[in-house]
């Protein structure tokens, strides 16, 4: 397991192997992150090999960490807000790393509808951030699950984020050939009468050969940077003939299927009020979708709170939980800890419904839910912060574990009593 530096690691170094990220300060040794960050990265991995997913060592290592319950967080406006780590956040991490009065240490994930960037760039940026040894393991984007979908479609059109790194973030995925907003734009600047090009998306950007090219499927991967261009670009291939830009179908049921990698309608960012997500773009999609056809527009969103996030959350901590403790099944309770009720809390809610253990949903008042506000889907607790949020469910599983040792005892206890008693059925005398 290698240890890089955050201000070293690029994707490119971390990509080449099993990988902790850690800050310059903390390189000399180990903190008391790393046991948890590296596991986590070895069971990611097993959980991608295909070839022997269900490896598990002879003897689990001796540990700390507790295999009994764990954590995951969202990010924005849980842990950071604006870019910058909320204080309490900081803390929280310390006590899931050992400082505590339990003297355990308590696995955790990351589950962040934040796109537009790869797992190893996220795990770069947090590092930096909260000052903590991550491996990319611990993170699960909305667009991570997008990557089962690189076997079936082969030419796609991926939208949102930052320059190039939404195209980096597919091809790393294993999609074979992608397409940009800013490819069609460079090869037909008429598409989008009101977008201009900057220098660095001309240099970036790719010029096709698109009336003799089908776009298969769309991606909406993170957040779009120029709404009214993306939205063009894309309505011009739902309403085209498989895909063909410069084509119209008269049916306008033959363009691509449009995936989004969430739902968000608002997010937390630095503002004081909530910022638009792409749930706000899906939802003007549609309804742009209607007026000009109209014909309804089914899209598909990953991401919080679809399911399949939650089911991919459990598969690794299985494994985790496999390969760290021998037990074939993910720890008994993860607490959810999220600041949006209608993604974070509903999503949680829904997947505990079905899922084999049980998931607790935990709102915190430090992003988008308002305090005085009655919260549309109910979590079963709402705390002031992610600190709030971590003491609540280790005292819980405190609370959990001495009611489980009183219940042992007392079966102990009348088992004793029972096998010290005289028998009260002994023989009558019998009767001459």
């Amino acid at each position: 397991m290698r240890r890089l530096s955050s201000e070293d690691a690029t994707v490119d170094t971390i990509s080449r192997g099993p990988t902790v990220v850690v800050p310059p300060s903390l390189m000399n040794n180990p903190s008391s992150a790393h046991e948890i960050a590296a596991a986590m990265e070895m069971a990611r991995l097993e959980l991608e090999d295909f070839t022997s997913p269900e490896s598990t060592p002879g003897t689990p290592p001796v540990t700390n960490v507790t295999d009994k319950y764990a954590f995951a967080f969202d990010i924005d406006g849980v842990l950071i807000r604006g870019g910058r780590p909320i204080p309490e956040a900081v803390e929280a991490m310390k006590v899931l790393n050992g400082q505590n009065s339990y003297g355990i240490k308590i696995p955790y994930i990351f589950l962040t509808n934040g796109g537009g960037k790869s797992e190893q760039e996220r795990c770069i940026q947090l590092s930096k951030q909260m000052e903590i040894e991550v491996s990319p393991g611990q993170f699960i984007c909305g667009h991570t699950p997008m990557r089962e979908m690189a076997e079936k479609y082969n030419t796609v059109l991926v939208v949102g984020g930052e320059g190039e790194k939404c195209r980096h973030v597919a091809e790393g995925y294993g999609f074979k050939d992608v397409i940009t907003p800013g490819d069609i734009i460079k090869t037909d600047p008429e598409t989008t009468p009101f977008r201009k090009l900057t220098e660095e998306e001309l240099k970036n950007s790719k010029v096709r050969d698109f009336k003799n090219l089908a776009i298969e499927a769309i991606f909406v991967f993170a957040d779009s940077r120029d709404w009214a261009g993306d939205q063009q670009i894309i309505l011009d291939l739902l309403m085209s003939k498989g895909g063909v830009l410069g084509t119209r179908s008269e049916t306008f049921d033959e363009g691509p299927p449009v995936f989004f990698s969430h739902s968000d309608v608002v997010w937390s960012a630095g503002h004081e009020l909530t910022r638009l997500g792409m749930g706000a773009l899906r939802a003007s999609l549609e309804a742009m979708f209607k007026a000009v056809t109209g014909k309804e527009l089914e899209t598909t969103a990953f991401g919080k709170p679809q399911i399949g996030t939650f089911h991919f959350a459990t598969r690794l901590l299985k494994q985790w939980r496999r390969a760290t403790h021998g037990i074939d099944a993910p720890p008994e309770t993860v607490y959810f800890v999220g600041d949006t009720p209608e993604s974070d809390i509903r999503g949680t809610n829904e997947f505990d419904k079905h899922s084999e253990n049980t998931w607790y949903s935990i709102l915190v008042r430090t992003g988008v839910y308002q305090e005085g506000t009655t919260p549309k889907y109910t979590p079963k607790a709402t705390v002031n912060t992610v600190l709030d949020a971590v003491l609540h469910g280790m005292q819980l599983e405190q609370k959990k574990a001495l009611r489980e040792t009183l219940d042992i005892t007392k079966k102990l206890e009348g088992t004793a009593i029972a096998e010290s008693a005289p028998n009260s059925r002994a023989p009558s005398p019998t009767r001459k």
